[in-house]
């Protein structure tokens, strides 16, 4: 937001303050400008000239010879080149000794002509060509015909003026006005507001020849003047300066009006050609998908139903709080407009905006909220404005239609707790007064509470820390002293979470995986991606900052394979990354309760895993490494799981496994589900899941020691034939319960299918360790130990490949 310093003074006493002294007061109190930027670009001795002859430069070509009335003196004589210089223009004229922001004027001769100044573009006086109407981009700047013969440039501009910069906060949309900064200003300084005669011009009364319905809910109220006999003439210079220095191009006196307005109050308005309008019946509806509109950018757009549509009675004519529409712009044949002012719902109008790509100032505050308390008072103001300065006469009372009245919030506030949350005392009698100043009215609930009532423009006010807040910037944050922070002391040390989350980080990163941070929130559309197009419960954002982030997530896998196909894209093939966040369920919809909100662990591998070397590549990623990266992190955590074929979402119905405790899932670990890994163009890939919760609920009570064996051990290599359906871990269950006591450890090292195994069954090589505490085992004890082990494996259909 840019704020003219002079513009300013009109709405509050500033005289006594430079504007470098308003800037620091303002961001003392939480409203931080950025830059203070003097409009005078460094002219002197640059005044108002008017041509009173033209003659060709006796030398023939583009030059020619004027003689130019200063209001000092004889009039001068100027060589200029400019294709318009004409008689009776007023121009601004650069007397020798001049500076301009790229040079300083001297006299000159131009073959053989003497020159006693030179007549200037806008250009060589310091204005941006891109925000000048069109005709005043070339040739000399034609001043008004009016404008003082001999007067200083710099006063009949009004560049006697600095511009503020502000950088506000996206809660602080109240600050997007003229009124806005001076209500701040006047809270600051404890000084009254200076408001303008809103019926000055006149009111209009009876009936109005617009007739405007509401078919919408996203708009709750539209107002409307017709206004018959206005003309496309050029608004005043001083106008039309202001706008300049708010960064917006000049126009022309209607479309000024409001763009002024806007600045001035912080409520967009619009202007239609009435006679365009069909019917004069102005509709607000919804759009129609499919529906075509081409703006006033010359761009045909395609509209839907999401959008909020000015129409008449046969066709769109506007793109609510976004842009007007080409058929009912205002031209230099209109002679009957409508003016538009009002609340449009902000949701729609972002969306709106973003999915166009059409962003604006109008647009900003539309998107941020306008008080609808001033629609009624920008509609005059503009009126006034547009029949002063482009002719015309008000047709008619205006229309107002919708229930938009707002109920002022009243807040409880607890003066003490707001001196607890300060740390510093202000008395009752200064924060009362700090509220009032503010615009607030306080009334005593009870000894201890207040009831404070928010004026309709701060939007950002709606709890009782705002209202504390409030009391901390106009008592001023320099008058709270730095106090360290008060608590109760506790011994150092992390919790058993933040432990078993420091293990498993560790220890992934040693394994060769790099942790990443994906967003928390996702396009809903992701979650779709991922369970095969079927729909699924999610907790939506009610104000998303895109439709990227409208989301929630519900599993760290989408955002894993995000990282990974943006990998994949850049060559890299060979890919193990890890993530620790919370991810989040709905306990129902709609929401009625607090979500499930859980933590979890997700690692995704690519290709080659394991570390690499001369003559090593790592190995092939599969479903055992997956399964045995699970094991080995949850085994370092001391938990022994057990891995159980399952189905899930997002993984291949034949290569997945639930991880179990005691029965209890804590996680799945399984290979992609192809359609999943075509989706995110990967190529194949294996997941491992792990529930943080459930994995300390899972930890053994007490860390216990074993002393290291005195013994040696035996080992041997059993390869089993077993049905292919059969599950390894249930082959494995049967060994550790019936080898017997000297058995130790058991390990599956091997699964092979093929040659030399019959159809429908594998091979699972599994190798046995025996060990006995007290002596050393003989190798009869052991194969007699292996045989009845064997013996009990045939028995439950069970045999040696080798039989």
């Amino acid at each position: 937001m840019k704020v003219s310093y002079r513009w300013l003074q009109e709405w509050i006493d500033l005289d006594d303050l430079s504007p470098e002294e308003v800037a620091e007061l303002l961001t003392r109190h939480g409203v931080a400008v950025e830059t203070v930027r003097q409009l005078n670009p460094g002219l002197s001795q640059v005044v108002v000239g008017e041509v009173l002859e033209v003659r060709p430069h006796p030398e023939g070509g583009r030059l020619r010879v004027c003689r130019v009335d200063v209001g000092r003196g004889d009039p001068l004589q100027i060589v200029c080149g400019a294709p318009n210089a004409a008689p009776g223009l007023r121009v601004p004229t650069a007397l020798v000794g001049a500076t301009l922001p790229e040079t300083t004027i001297g006299e000159a001769v131009f073959r053989g002509v003497a020159s006693q100044g030179m007549l200037c573009s806008a250009k060589e006086i310091g204005m941006e060509a891109r925000l000048l109407p069109k005709d005043q981009t070339e040739g000399l700047y034609v001043l008004p015909p009016d404008s003082p013969i001999g007067k200083d440039i710099v006063d009949v501009l009004g560049w006697d003026d600095a511009v503020l910069e502000l950088d506000l906060t996206p809660n602080r949309s109240d600050c997007l006005s003229m009124v806005g900064v001076a209500h701040e200003l006047s809270a600051i300084l404890d000084r009254p507001l200076k408001f303008p005669d809103w019926t000055e011009g006149g009111v209009a009364e009876g009936p109005s020849p617009v007739r405007i319905t509401l078919e919408t809910p996203l708009c709750r109220r539209y107002m409307g003047q017709v206004i018959e006999g206005a003309r496309q003439a050029s608004s005043p210079l001083w106008m039309q300066m202001r706008l300049l220095a708010a960064g917006i191009r000049p126009i022309d006196a209607i479309v000024d009006a409001t763009n002024y307005v806007m600045l001035e109050l912080g409520q967009p308005l619009h202007a239609f050609d009435f006679d365009q309008v069909q019917g004069g019946h102005i509709r607000v509806r919804a759009g129609q998908p499919g529906e075509r509109l081409r703006t006033l950018d010359g761009v045909e757009r395609t509209l839907d139903s999401s959008m909020i549509v000015i129409a008449d009675e046969a066709r769109a004519i506007g793109l609510a709080g976004v842009m007007g529409g080409e058929n009912s712009e205002i031209t230099a044949s209109t002679t009957r407009i409508v003016l538009e002012s009002a609340w449009f719902d902000p949701v729609s109008v972002r969306r709106t905006a973003r999915h166009l790509g059409l962003r604006s100032e109008a647009g900003l505050r539309f998107e941020k909220g306008v008080n609808p308390e001033v629609l009624p008072l920008a509609l005059a103001r503009a009126s006034r404005f547009i029949t002063a300065h482009a002719g015309g006469r008000l047709v008619g009372a205006p229309v107002d239609k919708g229930d938009l009245h707002e109920d002022r919030k009243k807040i409880a506030l607890r003066p003490d707790k707001v001196n607890e949350w300060l740390g510093v005392k202000v008395e009752p009698g200064e924060m009362k007064r700090i509220f009032e100043r503010l615009g607030f009215s306080v009334d005593r609930l009870d000894m201890r509470t207040w009831q404070v009532e928010v004026p309709s423009r701060r939007r950002d006010i709606s709890r009782e820390i705002d209202l504390a807040e409030e009391v901390a910037r106009l008592h001023g944050y320099d008058n709270i002293p730095a106090t360290m922070p008060e608590g109760r002391v506790t011994a150092a040390g992390r919790t058993l979470s933040q432990r078993v989350r420091g293990t498993i980080r560790r220890f992934l990163t040693d394994l060769g995986f790099f942790e990443v941070w994906t967003y928390t929130l996702q396009n809903p559309s992701v979650i779709g991606r991922l369970n095969e197009g079927r729909s699924q419960e999610y907790l939506a954002v009610l104000h998303p900052m895109s439709e990227e982030r409208a989301a929630l997530r519900t599993a760290l896998l989408p955002g894993l394979l995000d990282a990974a196909a943006y990998n994949v894209r850049r060559d890299q093939r060979e890919i193990a990354i890890y993530e620790i966040g919370r991810v989040f369920h709905p306990r129902g919809l709609p929401l009625a309760d607090l979500p499930d909100e859980r933590e979890q662990v997700g690692a995704l591998i690519l290709g080659r895993f394991g570390p690499h070397g001369i003559g090593w590549e790592g190995r092939p990623a599969d479903f055992y490494a997956a399964k045995g990266v699970a094991a080995a992190v949850l085994e370092r955590l001391g938990v022994q799981a057990d891995f159980v074929p399952g189905v899930r979402e997002g993984l291949h119905p034949g290569r997945a496994a639930q991880i179990q405790v005691n029965g209890r899932k804590i996680g799945w670990v399984g290979a992609l589900h192809p359609e999943v890994e075509e989706r995110w163009e990967i190529p194949k890939a294996y997941y491992i899941e792990l529930d943080m919760q459930d994995i300390v609920k899972s930890l053994p009570g007490a860390t216990t020691y074993r002393p290291l064996p005195r013994y040696p051990g035996i080992s041997r290599d059993l390869a089993l034939l077993v049905p292919r359906e059969r599950a390894a871990r249930e082959v494995e269950a049967g060994i550790r319960e019936s080898g017997g006591p000297w058995l130790e450890n058991v390990e599956l090292f091997d699964v092979y299918e093929g040659a030399q195994v019959p159809p429908g069954f594998k091979s699972l090589a599994f190798r046995l360790s025996y060990r006995a505490e007290e002596r050393t085992l003989t190798d009869e004890e052991v194969n007699d130990a292996l045989r009845r082990l064997i013996d009990t494996l045939r028995e439950r259909g069970v045999q040696l490949r080798s039989e």
